[in-house]
């Protein structure tokens, strides 16, 4: 109850008092000595008003009150004695019958004052109508039967008198008590309180002939008002009972919020509405920290650790709150008055809500589980789990939302791939491989967010840096390469200093562009930077060889690779001066059912990128050894040039598969040539060491082919043991027509003299090349002069005809390419 309300309460009680001290007054004045006729009058008429008061019905309306009805008392008192009697009677009989059932309570001395001065202003009230309407009390049974009506008219006045004074009052202070509008106090209940007030009329109206026969006949009264009052209290228990189990399955339904604060809140404001308590609190003993929620009336006073909660009010009643494994989680206590405490029915009500409590903190619980696994599984889709960065589906989401306006400027994306982190894993284990990664991530991560970039890992080695918002396109290589300079410094690994190298490819998005095209863009750069060497390559529409056709093919890869439609062509080598074959370099081909023969440079990435590529690699060595073997039968000692990949030198089996296939052929090592790509960068053949040195210490011989296109020639030159160099039909078309191109060719020729190794030249389609080399030094060379490339058959076949071209001049007799010993 708010401060207020208890003034006004108090209020109302002292002006209920003052008007009741009136009429008491009025009456004291107004006594007169009763007769000896009217001695048993008064006699019962005490001991009806006292059994009326003791027949009380108590409510609880956060603090206890007992309501009483002395109608049929008062109405009866009112008819046989004189006025100043019924008000000096009722105030004595409740005055002594409340003092006699006084209960231990702070405030009984208030509510017994305040409902005597309510009893007798209602006695007052009713002994007036009684006065109005004109009829002597204590009549004689002739009286009675010549005047019944104006007595009966007197007795209704008396009643509705009562009543009204009994219903306002009353009203007025279960209105203030409960903080609820007199209309909805009133309307409570008003049926039972009607049915009450009726029956307490006719046994009035038949009390009255009773005591004008006899006085003494009205000892029967009492006994009819116990009835009375027993059919008044299990009309109330009737109704109580319903209203209380509706009210608790609707506190219960109120449970079922998934929320658990909003579930401690509903709980104790509902705790404090079912049982009419001045305060309830839920405590939880299992939260960190303990928790406290106290609801007062219609609020929440208190919700936060228990530590900290303030003391509450009187707590008189509570209910342990179970656990599912029979541990107590927490408490419900109620704030009642000391003397009220809860009825049986009141005691199951608290059980079943407390039960229902438990399970809805239990479910709200659960569901905040739930919620954070939910949430969790939907973080850890869009975060890597090693590096803690974006993954693939937040990039694609952070690129749509970029492009979305109003965003302005350019947007850009790079993809990094680190070089020779497979050796990595494979020399110091996946656990320190994956520190790696997660160093690398964390390096990105400052870099990108000092550039107002962000960073996701797409798995494996593979990241990406999103640059968004930039001023210009040509901004997007330089800040890329800014981000990237953080991969400059050593990384610590098992106490080794690991450098770290990449490959990155740089798209710019353009307006309408799928968030998975700009991503493909990149992946194109990414790996012309591998192929390349380079640190960095941005995307090149001319340079995108991408189209469905090629996707499709890449879904055509296993079924050809099982089903040996990749196949070998073989080009003769030829000794410029004499026109006779000294070898021949294997070529693969993709004869496609449907397609037909498909130019490797479609599908020869595809391959690379694939994990068919190691079966791949076997077949086409195996078909390339059949071949040679095929010829050497035949009596032709002819050397086999095979290209060879870079992701096959990174493979540590790759020795062992060729070394296993030449001894399965019957063939020896020295007549393989594996020939080297001229564009692998340095710091790829740095990583190969083992390889090579295995295959060359069993007499592999290596060309370097495509000489003089790549970067740093002289440096791989000086890294690899190679016994041959090739050069490049690019400058063999050039020659005639170009100095720098025969300077090129020239230089070759001097660098492979000096170095003792043996001079290819590829491309030769006119006899006026051949010439042309053959007179600078060139030993052999291959091209469409000498003829296409052809199956071992057909190859086989031309060996046979003869010299593949006439000799440059009469007397020149075929010299065979070297079979250098290995170092």
């Amino acid at each position: 109850m708010r401060k207020g309300e208890t003034g006004q309460l108090r209020l109302l009680t002292g002006l209920v008092l003052l008007l009741a001290i009136g009429c008491l007054a009025w009456a004291l004045a107004h006594l007169s000595p009763p007769s000896r006729t009217e001695i048993p009058y008064l006699v019962v008429a005490l001991g009806l008003i006292a059994v009326g008061v003791g027949c009380s019905a108590p409510v609880r309306i956060r603090t206890e009150t007992r309501l009483t009805s002395i109608t049929a008392a008062v109405l009866i008192a009112a008819l046989i004695l004189p006025p100043a009697w019924v008000i000096v009677c009722t105030a004595s009989a409740a005055a002594v019958t409340r003092a006699a059932f006084r209960r231990r309570s702070a405030t009984w001395v208030h509510k017994a004052l305040h409902n005597t001065g309510k009893d007798v202003l209602a006695a007052a009230a009713a002994t007036g109508a009684v006065a109005i309407a004109g009829v002597h009390p204590a009549p004689t049974g002739t009286d009675l039967l010549r005047e019944w009506t104006a007595y009966a008219l007197a007795l209704l006045l008396a009643a509705v008198a009562y009543t009204v004074v009994e219903e306002v009052l009353t009203g007025t202070t279960l209105s203030l008590a409960t903080g609820r509008t007199w209309g909805q106090v009133t309307r409570t209940d008003w049926d039972v309180r009607a049915g009450i007030n009726a029956a307490s009329f006719l046994l009035a109206a038949g009390a009255i002939p009773l005591a004008v026969i006899d006085p003494w006949l009205m000892i029967v009264i009492p006994p009819a008002l116990l009835v009375l009052y027993l059919v008044y209290m299990h009309r109330l228990h009737l109704r109580a009972e319903r209203h209380t189990w509706e009210q608790l399955a609707a506190a219960t339904d109120a449970l079922n919020d998934v929320d658990l604060k909003g579930v401690l809140h509903t709980a104790a404001q509902g705790a404090v509405a079912l049982f009419n308590a001045r305060q309830a609190q839920v405590e939880l003993w299992d939260a960190e920290p303990p928790r406290v929620v106290r609801a007062g009336a219609g609020k929440i006073v208190y919700d936060g650790p228990a530590a900290d909660a303030p003391p509450p009010a009187a707590l008189t009643a509570s209910r342990v709150l179970g656990g599912r494994d029979g541990a107590a989680i927490g408490v419900l206590r109620l704030a009642l008055p000391p003397a009220a405490g809860l009825s049986g029915r009141e005691e199951s009500t608290l059980r079943a809500y407390a039960a229902s409590l438990t399970t809805a903190v239990h479910n709200a619980r659960a569901y905040e589980c739930l919620a954070d696994q939910a949430d969790r599984h939907a973080r850890d889709a869009r975060i890597d789990p090693l590096t803690g960065l974006a993954n693939r589906r937040q990039l694609l989401d952070l690129i749509a939302a970029g492009q979305q306006p109003p965003t302005s400027g350019t947007t850009a994306l790079a993809l990094v791939d680190l070089n020779r982190f497979k050796e990595v894993n494979d020399t110091l284990g996946h656990a320190l491989g994956d520190q790696l990664l997660v160093e690398v991530g964390g390096r990105l991560r400052a870099a990108a967010t000092a550039a107002k970039a962000a960073v996701a890992r797409l798995g494996g080695d593979e990241f990406a840096i999103l640059l968004s918002n930039l001023p210009a396109p040509a901004t997007a290589l330089h800040r890329a390469r800014r981000i990237l300079d953080c991969l400059r410094e050593p990384v610590g690994l098992a106490g080794m200093q690991v450098t770290v190298q990449a490959s990155a490819g740089i798209a710019l998005a353009s307006p309408g562009m799928s968030a998975g095209e700009l991503l493909r863009r990149a992946d194109v750069a990414m790996y012309q930077a591998k192929r390349a060497g380079m640190a960095i390559v941005d995307y090149q529409q001319g340079r995108d060889t991408a189209d469905h056709r090629r996707l499709s093919l890449g879904g055509e890869l296993a079924r050809a690779v099982a089903g040996g439609e990749f196949t070998v062509d073989f080009q003769p080598i030829v000794d410029l001066g004499s026109g006779e074959a000294v070898g021949a370099q294997a070529l693969p081909r993709w004869r496609h059912p449907r397609h037909g023969d498909l130019p490797p440079e479609l599908w020869r990435p595809l391959v690379e990128r694939s994990d068919l590529f190691g079966a791949f690699t076997a077949g086409v060595l195996r078909q390339a050894l059949a071949g040679l073997r095929q010829w050497r039968a035949a009596g032709f000692e002819l050397a086999l040039a095979l290209n060879v990949s870079p992701h096959s030198l990174l493979d540590p089996t790759f020795s062992g598969l060729v070394l296993t296939e030449l001894r399965a052929h019957r063939i020896e090592p020295a007549a393989l040539v594996l020939e080297l790509a001229e564009t692998t960068s340095v710091g790829q053949l740095q990583t190969v060491g083992e390889v090579l040195a295995g295959l060359r210490a069993a007499g592999v011989r290596f060309a370097l082919a495509d000489f003089g296109t790549g970067h740093s020639s002289l440096a791989v030159v000086s890294e690899v043991p190679v016994h041959e160099l090739k050069i490049d039909q690019t400058f063999v078309a050039a020659m005639r027509a170009s100095a720098q191109a025969a300077a090129a060719v020239r230089s070759t020729v001097e660098l492979g003299r000096s170095l003792g190794l043996d001079v290819v030249a590829e491309g030769v389609e006119t006899a006026e090349q051949r010439r042309a080399l053959w007179e600078l030094g060139c030993t052999a060379g291959q091209g469409q002069l000498f003829g296409p490339p052809s199956g071992a058959d057909e190859l086989l076949a031309a060996l046979r005809a003869g010299a593949l071209a006439p000799p440059l001049h009469l007397g020149a007799r075929v010299i065979a390419m070297r079979h250098r010993p290995t170092a």
